[in-house]
């Protein structure tokens, strides 16, 4: 009976599909390590903040509202979420309330809103060719922005901006509002942290 010798060789990885997962990897430690970080940044402003101020309307009347703001940062972002109660004169109150989801954007320090889900799934932006807010947010050093943007359907844009800056105790929070560039309503207060 003939033996046959069998010749075994050991295949060596293919070295360009060993750089490309090690690539992958790197990556994802890459991204992973940029959104803790980011995450870490943004825990500095997580709570929940109360205040009042008083609001001249165009007519002059001026109007006391309670402000109120909490943010939470998220798994892979933050949200905010605001309202401010109007309290009239004839005592009547009205309040509105706004939640933001904001995602990191490829800008460091410049978030995406998450508003509004498409067909597959994903959070998207929202259209302001279709009288939805664009919202994107900002943070810069101690002050975390949202800007929203509004354009009318006869092209007329309403610029709005909230600069909320920490502060011994809570935070300070500075708004703006301009129409086609022009100031239209400013206010600014202080948000005292809830314990």
């Amino acid at each position: 009976m003939r033996r046959t010798a069998v010749s075994r060789t050991r295949a060596l990885p293919d070295t360009g599909r060993l750089a490309l997962w090690c690539l992958t990897i790197l990556v994802s430690l890459l991204l992973s390590a940029q959104a803790v970080f980011a995450s870490a940044d943004l825990r500095r402003f997580v709570g929940t903040y109360r205040g009042t101020a008083e609001v001249e309307q165009l007519d002059g009347k001026v109007e006391q509202r309670d402000m109120s703001v909490t943010i939470q940062v998220t798994y892979d972002g933050f949200w905010v979420q605001w309202s401010t109660a109007i309290r009239r004169a004839d005592g009547r109150e009205k309040t509105k309330t706004y939640k933001i989801e904001f995602l990191p954007s490829e800008r460091s320090g410049v978030y995406a809103a998450a508003m509004k889900t498409n067909v597959f799934g994903h959070t998207v932006q929202m259209n302001p060719m279709e009288g939805e807010p664009f919202v994107w947010a900002r943070v810069i050093d101690d002050t975390l922005t949202v800007f929203s943007l509004y354009v009318a359907e006869n092209g007329d844009y309403l610029m709005q901006q909230y600069d909320r800056t920490l502060a011994e105790g809570g935070l300070k929070l500075d708004f703006s509002s301009h129409r086609n560039g022009l100031a239209s309503r400013t206010v600014t207060t202080f948000l005292t942290r809830d314990d």
